[in-house]
């Protein structure tokens, strides 16, 4: 390449600039207007006292000057991209392509320009210029000329950073324990983006996706709990770019009550397009179009920790919280075993009975005031309630308080249909048997409605019995019956309070026909590895009640946050690559903690 060719590369970079610029051209009040001017402005400088001067005046002095402006080129014209789409207004995608296209034309040439520049090669490109030997510089001179250099260092390493966290790497800091035990609080990781589809900063234009995810791949990906306006993702932007600049140290991207956002997340890859998926009992079921019957998903025992108790040693003196001790999850296991085990022919029969009881023994207590028919509703039996106090709320549990209990004995006792609500919400489910079509977790669920409902309906029955028999509440305590029934409640609440983190209805559910969908194409379902410490794409970030199974008008309620949802792939911004803190702990990520 001769100095005639240079020249003219160095002018066609000046032209994709300008015309860049007029992309940016913006009429609307508000800060995307800047855009124009910063990118013309900054190109008119490199044009006319950069590429003019050198090539047009040959003044081969300004040889250093035309370097520093045109390796701040490409970072101003995308400092003015973002301003650009950072307004109130969206730029179509038209415009956005055509952006890009000069943007990476302006890029590339100027990257030539700057080889051909380099003092290492300059002399070749342009006759007769001979490289300047160092000036030596003393005093005031050089501890500004160092100064300066050490800025001009340290903005150009912000705006590679910029580059790299756009479209190369991205550095993470695991925020929670929702991968114990793969990650812990603190570690951070390389997250590979290049074969992701890293998209141009605010649009929609992005690489090409060169990768296809599976199952059990670890991938960082944006909360899709969080809001996708612009003003969102630019402050996103931003604070990933503050993020990225101070290694992780620095985290600004908060929510609006001023904490750190959970965005992005990191997450394991639990479903993949063409499956429904359901779980129970903390085992992941998969089927698909060609295979319409559920089957154990065998990989996801090999990451999923239910038990963190029983992680290595060395893993385990770093986990913060442990959800459930050893005694927890037997009770847990013991409990399901319960369930499974459940006579539904039987418990039937029992609750029959325990309806007849009730009604005959409430005959015994005629002095009591009667209250009206309305008094009691299926919300009444919420197997547990959130109380307010000075220190907080915590739940408080019908089946488990002598207080709530006796209260609610007297209420059924005192309504005037009070034998009979308690006879509909004891038999109702008895009329028919559901068919679950294979589905683990509604059979499940149905289930465990029944076996709370037999306990309910022991202890209530049991604290009539014990009216009638003159024992003052106060005294129940030392009954062994009584006692049984309340370690059975205490068991069965216990569980409830584990139910989403264990267990998930089928998703995507079925349409209002019955029939099986499916998560579609380029969607993806994550959970995290601490299932019981996960606020994953299982869960809303609200509660509400919900019954624990549709197949009975009087089901038990209880206080849920399932709602499970796929996110697409362009949400998606890598897989993690490498785990380089602590460094004992350093290397590909893995199944290191089990």
């Amino acid at each position: 390449m001769n100095g005639n060719n240079l020249r003219t590369l160095s002018a066609a970079c000046v032209c994709a600039a300008v015309l860049f610029s007029l992309t940016t051209l913006s009429f609307h009040a508000d800060i995307s207007v800047a855009a124009f001017p910063l990118a013309l402005a900054f190109t008119a400088v490199t044009a006319v006292f950069g590429v003019r001067r050198v090539f047009a005046a040959g003044r081969t002095a300004g040889i250093p000057a035309l370097r520093e402006l045109l390796q701040y080129l490409p970072y101003v014209l995308l400092i003015a991209f973002v301003l650009r789409r950072a307004g109130a207004t969206e730029t179509n995608a038209a415009l956005d392509a055509v952006s890009v296209l000069l943007w990476v034309a302006a890029s590339a040439l100027t990257l030539v320009v700057l080889y051909c520049l380099n003092p290492k090669r300059v002399e070749a490109y342009i006759d007769g210029y001979k490289v300047p030997p160092k000036q030596k510089r003393r005093g005031l001179r050089w501890l500004v000329a160092e100064l300066v250099g050490w800025i001009d260092a340290l903005v150009q390493a912000v705006f590679m950073v910029l580059l790299l966290n756009i479209f190369i790497v991205q550095l993470y800091e695991i925020p929670s324990e929702s991968m114990v035990p793969e990650f812990l609080i603190k570690d951070r990781v390389v997250v590979f983006k290049t074969l992701s589809g890293p998209t141009f900063p605010l649009s929609n234009i992005r690489l090409p996706y060169l990768k296809s995810y599976r199952r059990g791949d670890i991938v960082v990906f944006r909360n899709p709990h969080y809001a996708n306006d612009r003003t969102s993702e630019l402050k996103t932007f931003v604070g990933q770019l503050v993020y990225m600049i101070s290694l992780t140290k620095v985290n600004i991207n908060r929510d609006a009550n001023g904490n750190p956002k959970a965005d992005p997340l990191v997450k394991r890859v639990a479903g993949v397009p063409g499956e429904q998926l359901v779980m129970q009992d903390g085992i992941l079921y998969h089927r698909t179009k060609e295979n319409g019957t559920f089957a154990a998903v065998t990989d996801d025992a090999t990451w999923a920790a239910w038990n963190l108790n029983e992680t290595k040693s060395a893993v385990k003196k770093g986990i913060q919280q442990f959800p459930l001790t050893d005694s927890d999850y037997e009770m847990m296991r013991e409990c399901e075993q319960q369930r499974r085990d459940l006579d539904l022919a039987a418990a039937a029969l029992e609750c029959k009975v325990l309806a007849e009881r009730f009604r005959t023994m409430s005959a015994l207590f005629p002095g009591l005031e009667k209250t009206g028919a309305a008094a009691i509703t299926p919300n009444d039996l919420l197997v547990f309630t959130v109380v307010q106090t000075p220190l907080g709320g915590y739940y408080d549990y019908w089946l488990l308080t002598d207080r709530v209990s006796l209260a609610m004995t007297y209420r059924l006792l005192q309504a005037d249909d009070g034998a009979d609500w308690f006879a509909r919400f004891m038999t109702a489910w008895t009329d028919s048997r559901p068919d679950f079509a294979g589905d683990p977790y509604a059979e499940a669920s149905y289930r465990l409605n029944v076996m709370v409902k037999l306990t309910f309906g022991r202890i209530l029955v049991r604290n009539v019995e014990q009216l009638a028999a003159g024992v003052q509440p106060s005294a129940w305590g030392s009954d062994a019956k009584r006692f049984d029934y309340v370690t059975q409640a205490r068991m069965l609440c216990g569980y409830l309070l584990l139910h989403d983190r264990r267990n998930m209805p089928v998703f995507p559910p079925n349409d209002a026909d019955g029939n099986a969908q499916y998560i579609p194409a380029h969607h993806y379902f994550m959970m995290g590895d601490n299932r019981f410490n996960s606020l994953d794409m299982r869960h809303s970030y609200d509660e509400w009640v919900a019954p624990l199974t549709p197949y009975d008008e009087y089901s038990v309620t209880y206080y849920t946050n399932m709602q499970p949802q796929y996110v697409p792939r362009g949400r998606i911004l890598g897989t993690t690559a490498f785990r380089f803190w602590p460094l004992n702990r350093a290397g590909v990520p893995g199944h290191t903690g089990k």
